[in-house]
């Protein structure tokens, strides 16, 4: 037996109404064109402000110069040769950019530095130490050597870095361990330049501190070691 076939149903005149209402109540799919107030708060919305920022971190730190300390007639010490009497600062063009320079004399070097002022820090470039610095350096001398039972190559590589370091607390340490009084074995050639080496670089910041010239320096310092000998 077949089946009876259901028929479509018409849509009454009052549905198709609301159909039609909710077509137009509908969005339409073409947007409008913004104006041109909303099209530049668009831009600058999307445009990165970084970049501003930036660009106006990196010239406020290059326009920053560091603050000079150093004035014409100090003393200042340079790690590799000791103490040094400053002779101003001097503006020198290098490679296109303006540099400013701190000339720096030293007498037993026979020699003359010039150390960019971005560059002070890094290069170790420093004031004299203070009478307590020195004063505790000198009371090095007074302690017993501290020789290590290593091989000489080693030790000497070792005073080296202390004597390079510029620090006087260790320069009297390689002084203390190198120097020989009456009675004790000698020292070797190498050890002699080693020791004389340390002794002036100590010499010359003592000089400086007490206002004296090296060479009375060397002697306070000789007699303090023969004393503890």
């Amino acid at each position: 037996m077949a089946k009876p076939t259901q028929k479509s149903k018409t849509p009454t005149k009052s549905a198709q109404k609301r159909t039609n209402k909710r077509k137009s109540k509908a969005p339409s799919k073409q947007t409008a064109m913004p104006n041109k107030k909303i099209a530049k708060n668009l831009v600058e919305q999307v445009r990165p402000k970084t970049t501003v920022t930036k660009i106006t971190t990196s010239r406020a730190a290059s326009s920053r110069k560091p603050k000079i300390k150093f004035r014409p007639g100090d003393h200042v010490v340079y790690p590799t040769h000791g103490v040094g009497l400053v002779q101003g600062v001097e503006k020198e063009n290098i490679g296109g950019n303006n540099l400013d320079l701190v000339v720096v004399t030293f007498d037993n070097d026979r020699m003359t530095l010039r150390v960019p002022t971005n560059k002070m820090d890094a290069s170790g470039l420093r004031q004299i130490s203070s009478r307590k610095e020195m004063d505790d350096a000198v009371n090095t001398l007074k302690g017993r050597a501290r020789v290590k039972r290593t091989m000489w190559s080693r030790r000497a590589q070792e005073y080296e870095t202390k004597i390079n370091s510029g620090d006087p607390g260790s320069i009297a340490q390689v002084v203390r361990d190198l120097h020989r009084n009456v009675g004790q074995p000698d020292q070797s050639f190498s050890e002699r330049q080693i020791y004389e080496v340390a002794l002036e670089r100590l010499a010359g910041e003592v000089a400086a501190v007490d206002g004296t010239n090296p060479e009375i320096a060397v002697e306070k310092l000789e007699q303090i070691l023969k004393a503890e000998g």
